[in-house]
């Protein structure tokens, strides 16, 4: 069985309207995408017709930085850091 990695894209938000994942790894597959984003209806469509399993990779560290205006240890405008 193959597997399909993909992510969440991070400008793409729930209820956005808009393709959240991007496949970013195929294992054993025999599968080509032609999209740069797809809908979570349509990534389970193509991995059951390739039998394969979707794994949907974590979001990192500072995955929500942008979130919230700035990362922890960044610097700011002034070019001090956060914690400064």
């Amino acid at each position: 069985m193959g597997k399909l990695f993909v992510r969440e894209r991070h400008q793409a938000g729930t209820g956005s309207e808009q393709p959240r994942f991007r496949v970013v790894a195929a294992l054993e597959t025999d599968l080509r995408v032609f999209v740069p984003h797809l809908r979570r209806a349509e990534l389970e469509q193509l991995a059951s017709a390739a039998g394969a399993e979707v794994v949907y990779l974590a979001r990192g560290e500072y995955a929500g930085a942008a979130e919230h205006g700035r990362g922890e240890g960044r610097r700011d405008r002034r070019g001090m850091h956060a914690e400064d």
